[in-house]
């Protein structure tokens, strides 16, 4: 593994003891960076090799929809990790107090956690590192290029953004290495019960599983596979047209950990797809979605009014006071209560599905600025409802592209209008020549 994928959070005293991998946003065993440079500690060291997954009941407004799919995917890991040999246990609780205790009690002689820019996770890993006394490493197994080599600081836009990642990829973006049975063996006690687990759970259960999307690595290597063959090569054509199927669907997978950004990268290069639609897919896998780590990881405040550039808060602060045809609140919108038809059917999907288009993600955003009372307002209300409703929520692409469709972030000043300023501003009738509305508001219908 190129050593620069992984980062010392803390010196520590070495000890004797066994390897842990502490899992938390890559939920796979195969293609998982984080554990095989784990491996390579263990097997140098000649430890048992163990992963543990800290389970936490309150994060960040997840529901039983997110929670659901993200424990049938770690059933698959337990299996998996069964028959390479290494340990896995499940710890309930605060993990920057279970992970710890776990440590200490196991005698751990070394830990590994995988990367997120996110604060909730990186408050997780200060509390670790008050809490031990060993080695405690950090992998970047979520980004082709690892967050801190990319760039050094925040980047203003995509173009800032892209040279360096494109100078990047050909020292980063190279196959896995097969994760080897190990030889070391380690008990950690009786399988989980997910079952019982499930039952348990003190989560939101109002907002239901889905069940059009199956969880799990071999899942999303299979939805992979599908789209290689059946879509990408027709990708560029209807990626931006919401009454087609023409995207991949991985992004709930990509965002649970349960496939690699990585091997979707090194698939999609492989396939024979035209240069247009592998080129507009991987834009949008590496350059956009590493730009909104990068984001996140720089600007602790991603998800406030704070975060938009100089000339958005500006222009929206000129704005505030303007007059507003509609006004709706949190609850009207979350019942897809509106007049624009187009905007109802976009909630809707999200509420019933777990996930909307990605075009009309923007579309769904910009709305909710024109329709309520602040900028404030409108990003807390898009949050909200994105990681209430989403799979793929609580993450550094809802959070930059609220921020993008809101308050301007990595795109440019427009020309000036009424609420939006100088933000970019999408229309209706922009949608209607772009796609067939009513096509996509048939659909959205029929799904109940």
């Amino acid at each position: 593994m190129n050593p620069d994928r992984a980062r010392v959070l803390k010196e520590g005293r070495g000890k004797t003891g066994p390897v842990v991998y502490w899992m938390s946003r890559d939920q796979r065993v195969e293609d998982n960076w984080a554990l095989i440079f784990a491996q390579e500690l263990a097997l140098k060291r000649r430890s048992p090799l163990g992963v543990v997954f800290s389970l936490t009941e309150d994060f960040l407004g997840a529901a039983i929809r997110q929670y659901g799919f993200m424990l049938r995917g770690l059933v698959e890991v337990e299996k998996v990790l069964s028959k390479k040999g290494i340990a896995f246990a499940l710890l309930r609780g605060d993990p920057g107090e279970v992970v710890p205790r776990f440590a200490d009690e196991n005698v751990v002689g070394v830990l590994v956690t995988d990367f997120s820019p996110l604060r909730t996770k990186r408050s997780w890993n200060e509390m670790v590192c008050q809490r031990v006394d060993l080695p405690f490493y950090e992998v970047d197994a979520h980004n082709v290029v690892p967050c801190w080599r990319a760039s050094p600081k925040q980047e203003y836009a995509a173009r800032t953004f892209r040279p360096k990642i494109r100078r990047l990829l050909p020292e980063y973006c190279k196959d896995f290495p097969s994760l080897k049975v190990h030889p070391h063996p380690w008990d950690t006690g009786d399988e989980v019960d997910w079952n019982r687990l499930r039952r348990e759970l003190r989560v939101d259960r109002s907002v239901p599983e889905v069940d059009w999307i199956k969880p799990g690595e071999g899942a999303a290597r299979r939805a992979l596979d599908r789209f290689v063959k059946e879509k990408l090569f027709i990708y560029d054509r209807d990626r931006n047209d919401p009454s087609l199927d023409g995207q991949s669907n991985l992004s709930p997978y990509i965002h649970f950990g349960q496939i690699s950004a990585q091997r979707v990268a090194l698939e999609a290069a492989r396939s024979r797809a035209d240069q247009k639609s592998e080129a507009a897919f991987l834009e949008e896998l590496v350059v956009r979605r590493e730009l909104s780590d990068n984001f996140c990881f720089y600007n602790p405040g991603y998800d406030s009014f704070g975060a938009f550039p100089d000339w958005a808060r500006k222009t929206l602060n000129i704005h505030r006071a303007d007059p507003r045809e509609y006004l709706y609140d949190l609850k009207e919108l979350e019942r897809a209560e509106t007049h624009d038809d187009l905007w109802n059917a976009v909630q809707k999907e999200m509420v019933i599905r777990g996930k909307m288009h990605g075009y009309m993600r923007m579309y769904w955003a910009k709305k909710i600025l024109e329709w309520t009372r602040s900028p404030e307002e409108a990003q807390k209300i898009a949050i909200y409802l994105n990681d209430r409703y989403e799979l793929d929520g609580r993450d550094p692409n809802g959070y930059v592209g609220v921020a993008w469709s809101i308050g301007g972030v990595h795109d440019r000043a427009w020309k000036e209008r009424e609420i939006f300023g100088k933000v970019r501003y999408m229309s209706y009738q922009g949608a209607k020549s772009k796609f067939s509305v009513e096509s996509y508001v048939e659909r959205v219908a029929s799904l109940g």
